[in-house]
Parts: C-alpha cells; structure tokens; sequence
C-alpha cells in the first residue's frame, strides 16, 4: 500500500512543515492557534510545534476572529520596511485573522483563507502586521474581495482587540495601528513575508 502525498510519518511544524496556501499571495493556509472563544493567548511553540499557553489574557479582551499565522512566512527586513514607523520585522510568522460566519471553537485547525486587507501594527518598536482574510468557502464572508465588503464595525472590532489585548494597567502602551489597508497592500506584505522566510529558513 502506497501512502497519500502529502504524507508524514510525524506530525509537520505548523511553521515550516505546512504550505504556505494554494495561491499566494492571495488563497493561503491560515494554522489557527486562538479562537474567538479563548480566554487564553496561546501560541505555538517555535521549537516543537506544539501549541503552549503564552498568558491568560489580563484584560475581559476576546478576539473577534479567529487568529493565527501563515505557515512558511516570517516578519524581516523586507515586511519592516513596508512599515515606515517599526524598526525591523517581529521575527515571527505573518499574523492573520480568518472571519467565518459559522462559529470555529477549536484551534491547531488549518484553513484556506482568502486575503483581503490587513493592519500595519507596530509593537514595541517592531512590524507586527496582521493580515485580515475570510474563510475561503464561507457561505456569508467567501466572496469578499477586499476589506471594504466587510462591515466597519467587524474592522473597528478587530482594532480595538489589539490595541488593547497587551495593556497592562499604569504601564505605557507600545502598540499601535498605524494603517488599516486594503488587500492591494496585503498582498505586498505577504509577499514580502514569503520573501523574508525564503532569506531565513530557505525555500
């Protein structure tokens, strides 16, 4: 018996083991690692590929989508310089969040996502783009184009989520959203992603 390709004997790094989407810069794979039912920031785990609990979340903050990475992409020298106010890239896989109609409550899932805007976040100095899609297939959000077929209420929703998620009560708030963009933009940073992960990890 001959096995499926892809197959692997172990279980892939969500980071380096999965693709990056069918079609990018546009149709990516999106690995979910919070839901909008969390309570908890978890993260993956860069040495495993385990998911591990970063911290419970301070602040009554919940994310309004859910939120992930794009495998196979890293924030660099190429995705800071798309940002005129960060020093340098996070050195962290391209954040993204996934709107879905029908409520997702598990996380480590893999979803095609279809890319159509983003934030240019900058956190402690730092690029911390978050790419925003729509679940691929999705029977209400899937045949968006771009961030304006979105309600603004969802955009403002998703905003507000990171500007506040880090605040730590009489402490100065590094973070900040510098532009909310459209896919035209997201596209470039996620290719500059694509491009920065090739010059760190490789094809």
């Amino acid at each position: 018996m001959s096995f499926p390709k892809p197959f692997y004997k172990w279980r892939p790094h969500p980071w380096h083991g999965l693709e990056v989407g069918k079609e990018p810069p546009v149709f990516v794979n999106a690995y979910i690692e919070i839901t909008p039912f969390d309570l908890v920031k978890y993260e993956v785990d860069k040495a495993t590929g385990y998911l591990r609990v970063d911290r419970p979340q301070r602040t009554s903050s919940q994310p309004p989508s859910l939120y992930g990475f794009i495998p196979r992409t890293f924030c660099g020298d190429r995705v800071g310089a798309l940002s005129p106010k960060a020093e340098k890239g996070d050195g962290d896989p391209l954040d993204i969040c996934v709107i879905s109609e029908r409520p997702i409550t598990k996380s480590e899932v893999i979803l095609h996502a279809k890319v159509i805007g983003g934030f240019q976040m900058v956190d402690h100095y730092e690029a911390d783009d978050k790419i925003i899609a729509v679940l691929e297939n999705d029977n209400i959000w899937g045949k968006a184009q771009d961030l304006k077929d979105v309600p603004d209420v969802l955009v403002e929703r998703l905003q507000h989520y990171f500007l506040t998620y880090k605040l730590i009560h009489g402490e100065e708030n590094l973070t900040s959203i510098e532009l909310v963009y459209d896919k035209e933009h997201a596209i470039k940073v996620v290719e500059a992603s694509i491009k920065d992960y090739e010059d760190n990890f490789g094809g």
